[in-house]
């Protein structure tokens, strides 16, 4: 009898976040791996794309490659659900038995480009979580550093996140954050990390996995 849920929802994932010191390269052994292929080992992500995610006592660092497209890039700050870029969603407190985000709990969009005057600047958006029980903080987009390197089969966007503009983000104290991510893409569609639709995955932190942020070393 065939599945009516995907087959990552069956797990509970908890993956390593490397250290890396600021301005650090994250190379090959800062990546996730692509964990839908647990649905058909056989087959590649629809969408090429490899991301990388690090920490330090500052916050988040993390870039995303996309390669293999052959349509330009469209992002709109006011239409995220229909541009290119990533969708990140971080509980810093990595509570797995409730199904509605907290205050410790962000959802954050993130574009190749779409922001400036000549709307080529990388873009961030805040979003709020539906039927959240309450929102984190404010959150300040200017103190998050972007770039973005675009290229006629893809982009390379590399984001610096501060810890201080995510509501609990206490890695020493707090060392595990829930997390998880989606690609969206207009011509190759979306790729979920773990969980996608109709489950609720970016609105449910129970759904999310777990990023350990590793001890220094």
């Amino acid at each position: 009898m065939a599945l009516m849920f995907p087959k990552p929802f069956l797990y509970r994932f908890r993956f390593p976040c490397q250290y890396a010191a600021k301005d650090a390269l994250l190379d090959k052994t800062y990546r996730l791996p692509n964990v839908n292929q647990i649905e058909d080992a056989d087959l590649p992500s629809k969408l090429p794309y490899d991301f990388r995610i690090a920490w330090n006592e500052t916050g988040l660092r993390f870039s995303l490659n996309v390669s293999g497209k052959t349509q330009s890039l469209w992002c709109r700050a006011t239409r995220q659900d229909e541009s290119d870029g990533i969708e990140i969603c971080i509980d810093t407190r990595d509570i797995k038995d409730v199904h509605r985000a907290s205050r410790f709990c962000h959802r954050l969009m993130f574009m190749p480009i779409g922001s400036g005057r000549d709307q080529l600047q990388p873009s961030a958006v805040w979003l709020p979580i539906h039927r959240a029980r309450e929102h984190p903080k404010a959150i300040d987009l200017s103190q998050i550093k972007m770039k973005s390197d675009v290229r006629p089969d893809g982009y390379q966007l590399d984001v610096s996140l501060p810890g201080k503009v995510l509501t609990g983000f206490e890695p020493l104290e707090y060392p595990n954050l829930g997390f998880h991510f989606a690609v969206l893409d207009r011509e190759y569609g979306n790729s979920y990390f773990l969980t996608s639709p109709p489950l609720p995955h970016d609105n449910d932190p129970s759904t999310w996995g777990t990023l350990a942020m590793a001890d220094k070393g």
